[in-house]
């Protein structure tokens, strides 16, 4: 088993630093690099069945071979800009589901890149409320695979998309060192084809430059593509990052 995976522009990360001010300011700029090692689980439906892999949230972080993910933010007053590129390449096995098969071997390789602008709606010197608009755009090649593979016993998807979304973020400030996030989207907006994603974190402010962080990620995914099969997708676990304010 082995993972790959690199993330520039995480939005998530970004979206836990906003500044709490409410008040006109000045552009600001927040850098992050963070970790993300989910446990992942994808299906292709075929017309002759569903096939589907998982690869574990242990095995996720004794097979990482390598991971970078960065976040970038900006912001204004009440408006923010946000946007996130995730790349994914993985590779891993299951055990078959019954006796005439070795295995199931499966592979995804995923692009998924969001783009969000959220306005401040609720501004008190202890707990924040953002709405979000944006996009999510996907790149996905994936296949699993019944091994050895009769006819019918492997199916694949490569395939990119759009789906608008939607979202909202609440920050509370504990004291002036710990604050917590919450943040969820929803997208798509139709039948085999949803989207969403939740995000909570708690933030250690070090100093008025760095803050450090610690949460948990979901992401899936459901698409119906154009040779009539359809993917799905569920990504999900902890996140350790730091950012830079400037």
């Amino acid at each position: 088993m082995k993972i790959k995976c690199i993330t520039t522009f995480g939005f998530l990360a970004a979206m836990g630093a906003m500044p709490a001010a409410a008040q006109p300011v000045d552009w600001g700029y927040e850098a992050t690099i963070y970790l993300f090692a989910p446990e992942t689980t994808n299906s292709i439906t075929t017309p002759a069945g569903t096939l589907g892999g998982k690869l574990s949230f242990s095995d996720a972080f004794s097979n990482l071979d390598f991971a970078f993910m960065g976040a970038f933010g900006v912001s204004n007053g009440r408006w923010s800009f946000l946007a996130d590129y995730m790349y994914t390449d993985l590779s891993f096995g299951n055990p078959p589901p019954g006796p005439v098969f070795s295995q199931i071997d499966s592979s995804l390789s995923l692009q998924v890149m969001n783009g969000y602008a959220a306005y401040r709606i609720y501004d008190e010197p202890e707990v924040q409320v953002d709405l979000a608009a944006g996009f999510r755009w996907f790149d996905v090649n994936s296949s699993v695979t019944l091994v050895p593979s009769p006819p019918g016993a492997s199916g694949s998807v490569d395939d990119n998309w759009v789906d608008p979304v939607i979202g909202v973020r609440a920050r509370i400030e504990f004291s002036d060192k710990w604050a917590g996030t919450a943040f969820i989207d929803y997208g798509g907006f139709q039948s085999g084809e949803e989207t969403w994603q939740a995000l909570l974190t708690a933030d250690y402010t070090l100093n008025d430059n760095w803050v450090l962080r610690g949460g948990y990620r979901y992401l899936t995914v459901d698409h119906d593509t154009n040779a009539n099969d359809s993917f799905s997708l569920t990504q999900s676990g902890l996140l350790f990052g730091a950012t830079y304010r400037f």
